[in-house]
């Protein structure tokens, strides 16, 4: 028999642990992984936290040691990428023009940071977060504190960094649109606790407003606001959300959708394409819809799904989305979907103003979401609630005094 060929597209957390997850799982045919950075694979996370603000160094962010690939007999291409899919050929073309077939084909592309398209947006000294050359650059942006920065959007990205700004001793004003601080992901309820926190930090937040443009002779100077403010700027943040890179897959014909829309074991409309990540939109089983999550944990487990789909085996990716956060003294986890529709009431365990508690977001009486925040060791417990999809008992679980192990 000849030899299989497996191609990775996007050197990702996502692309990095399947290809780990092939090779543990028995698969000895070529296995290529492709990515146009010129790092190696590592993971996003640092570079808004550990990172940024100086507590890690760049190595840490790695997902393997630098002799793991070869070690493995993986193919790394760093520096190049794959520039177009020939399904009927069963063969991607590289940005060098070389052709490479396979027999298997994982789509790890991830995603691009949403631009802002308003005057002055191409002066220096505006900033998007994404890899780690960014992350560096704002870094050297930042450490020397005393500067005057204004972060465009108060969701995930636009807050870690606002504090990373903050704890580097430099004046931080974030913009958002919207009326809370991560309204699209917690809701009014939580993002409240989260506009505190940075206000106590400092941090002048304006809220229901936008960016309307930028003022600068070469190098930014201010941000003009929605409501025709100026705020004077040495440095700014953009970080107002992502799109899913799948240009590759549209060209190709591939089933697209916010996303490249796969099935519950990762494949795509093509049964030798599939697709993790931050890229895919993926029926959730235990959900019964489709998602399309861009967190880190999504990478690290898709990956290895779909990496055993692509071996033949039974896979049912049903993984209850999960995310963590720090900012200042605020360490959060957060499992499941919380955006405004998804629920109708919060309710908490534990001491909200002194922020060491637990929300629970409810739907019907069932549990569809939770954060912890500075509690601890509570992941699992949570999860459970949520998978079992069971009402629960609101005063019950809202007592410290009952084990979440103790509710359905």
């Amino acid at each position: 028999m000849p030899e299989e060929t497996f191609v990775i597209a996007g050197a990702s957390l996502a692309g990095a642990k399947a290809a780990e997850t092939l090779r543990e799982e028995g698969f000895a045919g070529r296995l290529l992984l492709i990515g146009d950075e010129i790092e190696r694979p590592y993971e996003r996370p640092p570079l808004s936290k550990g990172f940024l603000l100086d507590k890690e160094p760049r190595e840490k962010a790695h997902v393997h040691e630098a002799d793991w690939y070869e070690k493995h007999d993986v193919e790394l291409r760093v520096g190049v990428s794959v520039a177009a899919v020939d399904r009927d050929a069963h063969q991607v073309r590289l940005s060098t023009k070389e052709p490479i077939g396979y027999d298997k084909l994982l789509l790890a592309t991830g995603a691009s940071p949403r631009r802002l398209e308003v005057p002055g947006s191409k002066l220096q000294g505006i900033h998007y977060l994404r890899t780690m050359a960014d992350s560096a650059a704002l870094k050297q942006a930042l450490t020397h504190g005393g500067r005057r920065v204004v972060v465009a959007g108060a969701g995930w990205i636009g807050l870690e960094t606002a504090a990373a700004a903050r704890t580097h001793g430099n004046d931080v004003t974030i913009i958002e649109p919207e009326p809370t601080p991560l309204h699209a992901s917690l809701g009014p309820e939580l993002g409240g606790v989260f506009a505190d926190l940075h206000r106590e930090h400092g941090v002048d937040l304006r809220l229901d407003q936008g960016v309307a443009g930028f003022w600068g002779a070469g190098q930014v100077s201010a941000v003009v606001t929605s409501g025709g403010a100026e705020v004077p700027a040495d440095v700014v943040i953009v970080g107002i959300g992502v799109r899913p890179n799948t240009r590759l897959a549209e060209e190709a014909g591939l089933d697209v959708s916010d996303g490249i829309l796969v099935d519950a074991s990762l494949r795509t409309s093509d049964p030798d394409i599939y697709a993790a990540g931050d890229v895919a939109n993926a029926y959730n089983p235990l959900l019964g819809r489709r998602i399309r999550v861009e967190h880190w944990a999504n990478a690290l487990n898709g990956g290895p799904a779909a990496a055993r789909a692509m071996l033949g085996q039974d896979v049912s990716y049903d993984r209850v989305p999960y995310f963590f956060s720090d900012q200042y003294d605020l360490g959060m986890e957060m499992s499941g979907v919380a955006s405004p529709g998804e629920y109708d009431e919060v309710v908490y365990r534990g001491d909200v103003p002194g922020r060491e508690f637990i929300a629970f977001w409810l739907s019907g009486g069932r549990v569809v979401a939770g954060m912890n925040v500075n509690v601890w060791d509570v992941t699992g417990d949570v999860q459970a609630l949520i998978r079992s999809g069971r009402p629960v008992d609101a005063a019950r679980l809202t007592d410290p005094d009952v084990p979440l192990t103790a509710l359905p």
